[in-house]
């Protein structure tokens, strides 16, 4: 079903039409441009996560700014983003079943593509994929490394997976996948300092195992926006898969630095626009924007307009507003911005970015990968 936007490029930033899901374009680039700078400075290389943004265009914006690709997390977001042109794309996960290794196989054949594996059988049948579609696939071994989900144990367990994708036809052996999910939202600096130490050390020792079996580490990959100043400073790990820094959300906003102030490296550059559709009462008003226009698995949204406005109880299409302060509740008709608790499920739920510059309206971006979960 075609879509259309909820605005035309020069629109007034008020003449959106709502619930949309609007882009700061100069707090875009400046995160794009930050993390760049701050990775590359130190010799590493970027590959940003796009199940972030599922978005084409922002991957291109990426990728011209010199990340070497994009990561994506499903076979359905890697092929939405192939035929859109971008042309380097890593399936950071674990690809299972005939029909999606069909997908990746193929998809091979029009890009570079990699992936990753922590199972004999999966890199078999992986294997058999790429033989019959005359492809290679780049294939990385996952280590676990405290997110307690995929990947086989630091250490000796990799190396037999990874000679079996050296000896494999159609696979090529390209490293290891290392990333700690669940160190990213440790609020304390020296928590994920310490939980990125444990995890250095497993790659660290899995790299030397490898090397010592003849097998070369041409990519180590990881890290998050959480932490990637500690990989990136690790001497281990040579490609970082942040994703949310191009956006940031009320969860991320919540990261402490070292001198216990909220991480500010990266600007809020994604907003969910509301409308004020009642105010019956003094005490309460209601917002178009509620369970089908946010993801609230990290809390409730954040007003970015209003220190004085709290959002409270969403239902499916509704969003209560409360004051915080005692000032007026905005009235009926008037538009607000939100930030997102969690920024990637919350971009997954529309179809346009409505990129926004000096409160007009200068980018209609599609999110190509919507819903893309197989």
């Amino acid at each position: 079903m075609l879509v259309y936007p909820p605005a035309r490029i020069g629109d007034r930033l008020q003449d959106v039409d709502t619930p949309a899901l609007l882009v700061d374009l100069d707090a875009l680039e400046h995160n794009i441009r930050r993390m760049q700078s701050m990775v590359v400075q130190r010799g590493v290389r970027l590959r940003p996560h796009s199940k972030t943004h599922k978005c084409a265009v922002i991957a291109k914006l990426q990728m011209d700014h010199g990340a070497v690709g994009v990561c994506a997390q499903k076979v359905a977001e890697a092929e939405a983003l192939v035929l859109a042109g971008v042309d380097n794309v890593l399936v950071s996960n674990q690809v299972v079943g005939q029909r999606k290794l069909e997908r990746l196989a193929a998809l091979a054949r029009q890009a570079v593509v990699g992936v990753c594996v922590d199972d004999a059988d999966n890199v078999a049948r992986m294997s058999e994929q790429a033989v019959r579609f005359g492809s290679q696939l780049n294939v990385l071994v996952e280590i676990e490394v405290g997110s307690e989900r995929c990947g086989v144990a630091p250490g000796e367990a990799a190396v037999p997976l990874a000679r079996q994708i050296d000896a494999a036809p159609g696979l090529r052996f390209g490293g290891i996948q290392a990333y700690h999910g669940g160190a990213q939202h440790l609020r304390q600096v020296e928590e994920r300092q310490k939980a990125i130490a444990n995890a250095v050390a497993g790659t660290a020792d899995t790299v030397s195992r490898l090397q010592a079996a003849g097998l070369e580490c041409e990519t180590v990959a990881g890290a998050g926006t959480g932490t990637y100043e500690f990989e990136r400073d690790s001497q281990v790990f040579n490609e970082l898969q942040v994703g949310s820094y191009i956006f940031m959300d009320v969860d991320y906003a919540k990261n402490l630095d070292a001198a216990n102030n909220p991480v500010s490296e990266f600007k809020h550059s994604l907003f969910v626009y509301t409308s004020v559709i009642s105010r019956t009462t003094g005490v309460r008003a209601v917002v178009d924007a509620g369970l089908k226009a946010l993801s609230f698995d990290s809390g409730m949204p954040l007003f970015a307009d209003s220190n004085g406005l709290t959002y409270v109880r969403p239902s499916d299409e509704h969003g209560r507003i409360l004051s915080s302060n005692g000032s007026p509740l905005p009235a009926p008709g008037e538009k607000l911005r939100l930030i997102p608790g969690h920024c990637d499920p919350t971009a997954n739920l529309y179809d346009w970015y409505v990129g926004i510059r000096q409160e007009h309206v200068a980018a209609l971006w599609p999110i190509v990968a919507r819903g893309a979960l197989t």
